[in-house]
């Protein structure tokens, strides 16, 4: 997530004032009267509230619009690319704007319909504090914006797209003159993979530092757009909730904090991370939606048993209303998940990304909800099961076939992209690795496995199983063993309607397809392959890889 130098742009520092102008509204609150930094401050110049930290960071915010039009940082303005402001969404239009300090916080809340939105700034402090509270359907609010100016950051990043005019899908899908592709939907990153997104170069760090998506959706393992970079400047996001391959409704409620932070180059001080930030200095600024620590719980685990440690294990808590995460510890698998809104929440546990559990539990504010020690039955787990032979494993995700690190940041078409099409053969030790991570109906349906059976096994019906990690277009797999055997068309799972194996992610409902093969379909010369094709059927999708498909996660044959 860093750069290099690119061509510093500067401007004149702005400088705010350090007194409210008259008819201020001033906060009553724990922080009143508190010392405050020299130059903190506020004033109102006609068309803006423009708020001074008293460290390097002035902002403005717009009286009529809440839209941050101005971001200046040790005399450099970083605000805006493209003619256009900072914001929610692409900008909420006409907005009540209001401001109020109280000691060493300044607030400014805009008000949109039935949407608040929310900029707070502390004495001292390089960061912007931002809260969103969407309480329902009626104003279009998933993202925050933050613009940045061309010529500040190098434009060379994973997702630098828009310099090239190759577009090769919709118009958010691009390719360079040497093959590789470019996506700002192309993160990479699991959402419980990261804390923070952003760029430094120069000596300077901007970045935006996630809240802790308790009113997301999507869960741990979401992949959205973080950041993009074009010919005109950057732009980087907090997804508030986002409907690309997505496995959940919306969630309402108030986003936040996430943080616009300037730092002298390194990283975000960790004190702002998600689930570490605590902000008590905001209990009493009457956020809308905002729930302080004192009304909220915790649930802890003394550990997971029946857990396989050669992978990690995650433990989610999800309801209508609020989702949370945490990882289990290696040793024992014990968890912790703090700050959680009370209420009664389905706990899941993941093997990889593969629910393997799950239980309810209830949470209570005030108080830790202690779970004593969860075990994984062996028949959730289905690489407990005795195969004659496993191409991939059961972790809920492609993980280990071919091309599926590449896919999480690249499109299929990529120049570095192994060839989607080639056969495997059980016993070659490239099983996996060369088993295409995606499988389409127009690119590469009627894959072979090859495989032997000794004479008891070949005797025997067998349970064909193939899972699958989403899919698009109602893309399955049907299979045919030996040209003899086919079976039926099995029924489509719930997945996301919308793309998801071309933008970068490999993420929806997991989902285990068995097919009952009959002792008639095998071969009983043991000297024989066997054959099994698999193809992708539906009626729907277009052509290549937006045509019917699917994405696998362990394909095996039941002893």
């Amino acid at each position: 997530m860093s750069g290099s130098p690119a061509g510093a742009v500067t401007r004149r520092a702005l400088v705010a004032g350090t007194a409210a102008v008259a008819g201020s509204a001033v906060l009553a609150g724990p922080l009143a009267g508190a010392a405050v930094a020299a130059g903190f401050g506020w004033r109102d110049d006609g068309a803006n509230y423009v708020v001074d930290t008293g460290a390097a960071l002035v902002f403005k915010v717009s009286k009529s619009t809440g839209d941050l039009t101005s971001l200046v940082y040790k005399g450099t303005e970083y605000q805006g690319y493209g003619g256009k402001n900072s914001h929610i969404e692409s900008g909420l239009g006409s907005s009540a704007v209001t401001l109020a300090q109280s000691g060493s916080t300044i607030l400014i809340s805009v008000t949109h319909g039935t949407l608040r939105h929310y900029y707070a700034a502390r004495s001292g402090e390089n960061h912007v504090y931002l809260w969103t509270d969407k309480a329902d359907s009626s104003v279009s609010a998933t993202r925050f914006i933050l613009r940045v100016r061309a010529g500040l950051f190098l434009n060379d990043q994973p997702d630098s797209y828009t310099y090239t005019t190759g577009t090769i899908e919709a118009s958010d899908v691009f390719a360079k003159a040497d093959g590789q592709t470019r996506s700002k939907h192309c993160s990479k990153v699991r959402v419980a993979d990261y804390d923070y997104t952003g760029w430094s170069a120069g000596g300077v760090g901007l970045w935006i530092v996630r809240g802790n998506h308790e009113k997301a959706s999507g869960g741990p393992f979401y992949r959205s757009l973080l950041r993009h970079q074009s010919a005109d400047g950057g732009g980087l996001y907090e997804i508030l909730y986002y409907g690309e391959n997505q496995t959940e409704a919306e969630r309402y409620g108030l986003q936040g904090p996430y943080v616009i932070a300037f730092t002298d180059g390194g990283a975000p001080p960790a004190a702002l991370y998600p689930g570490t930030l605590t902000t008590p200095w905001a209990d009493s600024l009457g956020i809308a939606g905002y729930v302080p620590d004192s009304g909220r719980g915790r649930v802890a685990g003394v550990g997971i048993a029946g857990r396989d440690t050669a992978y990690p294990y995650t433990v989610g808590l999800a309801n209508s209303s609020a989702q949370y995460w945490a990882p289990a510890r290696a040793s024992d698998g014990y968890f912790s998940v703090p700050r959680v809104l009370p209420g009664t929440y389905t706990l899941t546990i993941y093997k990889g990304e593969l629910a393997v559990h799950s239980t309810q539990v209830t949470v209570t504010a005030g108080t830790t909800t202690t779970l004593n020690t969860l075990t994984v039955p062996a028949s959730n787990d289905p690489s407990r099961a005795s195969a004659i032979w496993r191409i991939g494993d059961w972790d809920g995700t492609p993980n280990g076939f071919k091309n599926a690190e590449l896919m999480t940041y690249a499109h299929p078409s990529d120049v570095r992209a192994a060839p989607w099409t080639g056969n495997v053969v059980i016993g070659s030790g490239t099983e996996t690795s060369g088993f295409p991570c995606y499988l389409w109906k127009g690119v590469n349906s009627g894959l072979l496995v090859y495989f032997r059976l000794t004479a008891a096994q070949a005797a025997a019906a067998h349970t064909l199983r193939i899972g699958v990690t989403t899919a698009y277009a109602n893309g399955r797999p049907r299979v045919t063993v030996n040209d003899t055997w086919t079976s039926a068309i099995p029924s489509p799972p719930a997945q996301p309607a919308t793309r998801s194996l071309t933008v970068g992610s490999y993420r929806g409902n997991n989902h285990t397809f068995t097919y009952s093969v009959p002792a008639a379909a095998w071969r009983t010369d043991t000297g024989q392959y066997n054959v099994l094709r698999i193809d992708v059927v539906s009626g729907s999708g277009t052509t290549g890889y937006l045509s019917a498909g699917t994405a696998v996660d362990a394909i095996d044959l039941l002893a």
